[in-house]
């Protein structure tokens, strides 16, 4: 395993960690590249930020891949991000086998392309029986329409009488994407924007949020090891004082 920060502290890491990867079309930009230039030098941020968690030990890393406003985008570089997706899971598979690291997809991924859809499947049957990292790739995501999506499905099952009585944040959570997955301990997005732009809305209530000005493709393990830095150094209250928790620490020999 490379060395790790000296600053990091490995019993305080993130059980799961989001990213928003963002700045592709600006670093292609200020090289007279193409976006598409762009994103296939994404493509070597995405394989180090998911070696590096994996050597940490983090649990869960959700990567925002394809939003439901990406679609909007010129159809040639729609065409060209679905074949870099392509490209990227047949090259990674052995990796993730070998590593232990299963895939899921959350968003209505299954309207994207034909042969993609096909292979998001077989490669989640492949590694479903891994589990010490869960890479989750949100595809053809908005958050606002998987909450509408899990309002639809519980009012589904309340006309079926399945729920009885009220919906508690229990159920609600179930009916969403991530059901059984924890909400995640910290954001990242990348190239300056400050915003967390439709992604686990819901989700991310308490969330811990790290900004970088870093462009994606630039993004590599020490960018990493700096926003896991940031996340350690601050208090997670979730409502509570700091007092509060402290004691509670005492109690638990903490």
């Amino acid at each position: 395993m490379p060395e790790i920060h000296i600053d990091m502290d490995m019993a305080r890491l993130p059980r799961h960690v989001a990213v928003i990867m963002d700045g592709n079309g600006r670093w292609a930009k200020k090289r007279s590249l193409s976006r598409i230039e762009g994103h296939r030098a994404g493509v070597k941020a995405v394989r180090e930020t998911v070696t590096a968690c994996r050597e940490l030990g983090i649990p869960h890393l959700t990567l925002f891949a394809l939003s439901k406003e990406n679609l909007q985008r010129p159809a040639p570089e729609i065409s060209a991000l679905m074949d870099l997706l392509l490209q990227y899971l047949a090259e990674e598979l052995p990796e993730m086998l070998d590593n232990g690291i299963g895939l899921q997809t959350i968003g209505d991924w299954r309207d994207l392309r034909h042969d993609v859809v096909g292979c998001i499947i077989e490669t989640e049957k492949k590694t479903a029986h891994c589990r010490d990292m869960i890479l989750h790739l949100a595809l053809n995501y908005g958050s606002r329409a998987e909450i509408v999506t899990a309002v639809n499905r519980l009012l589904e099952e309340a006309r079926a009488g399945k729920i009885l009585g009220d919906v508690s944040e229990e159920i609600f959570t179930n009916r969403l994407f991530t059901a059984g997955v924890p909400d995640p301990d910290l954001l990242i997005r990348t190239s300056g924007e400050m915003r967390i732009s439709n992604f686990l809305l819901y989700q991310m209530a308490y969330t811990e949020l790290y900004f970088t000005p870093t462009l994606w493709p630039d993004f590599r393990r020490e960018q990493l090891y700096e926003a896991i830095i940031s996340y350690q150094q601050r208090e997670r209250r979730f409502g509570k004082t700091g007092e509060q928790l402290r004691e509670e620490g005492g109690r638990n020999g903490q």
